[in-house]
């Protein structure tokens, strides 16, 4: 098996958004995907990038994908945020997971930040099992919040 992890280019976006419709349906979110091939072009590669992306490749295909931001923390300063790292379901558990976490990990040392973190859904225990055999702290009393788009306006709209 031939297996590349590197960073993701324009025309890697079509299949990095056919791993998001499928982690979609893993997570029992199948109609949520609203981001489009564009977007994702736009929004990584524009004037104004907003995510860094790199790709997990075995002979030639695309596999996975880990997508990630910078934000900052009123604790602890800049910090870089995992929004996904995807394997494709058949690729799972040969390492391509880890490889792409290194290179996230790789990535925010380089960038100098204080913290990585992101979320993992509370049934997600391969995952969970994951994440904490590689040193990451789960942090199981706090809840995530989320103010959607529809919700955004009606907070507007209520000012």
């Amino acid at each position: 098996m031939n297996y590349l992890i590197r960073e993701a280019k324009k025309e890697d976006m079509k299949q990095v958004l056919s791993l998001i419709q499928e982690l979609a349906l893993f997570e029992k979110e199948p109609n949520a995907v609203e981001v489009t091939v564009n977007d994702l072009i736009d929004d990584g590669f524009g004037d104004k990038k907003l995510f860094h992306c790199f790709i997990a490749e075995v002979d030639n295909t695309i596999v996975g994908t880990a997508l990630v931001y910078q934000r900052y923390s009123t604790w602890k300063g800049p910090v870089l945020h995992l929004e996904d790292l995807i394997v494709t379901k058949k690729m799972r558990g040969i390492g391509l997971g880890t490889l792409l976490l290194n290179k996230v990990v790789t990535y925010g040392h380089k960038l100098g930040v204080k913290r990585i973190c992101w979320e993992v859904l509370d049934w997600n225990d391969p995952a969970i099992s994951f994440y904490e055999s590689k040193g990451a702290d789960v942090k199981r009393d706090w809840d995530v919040v989320h103010l959607n788009e529809k919700g955004i306006q009606n907070f507007i709209k209520n000012i």
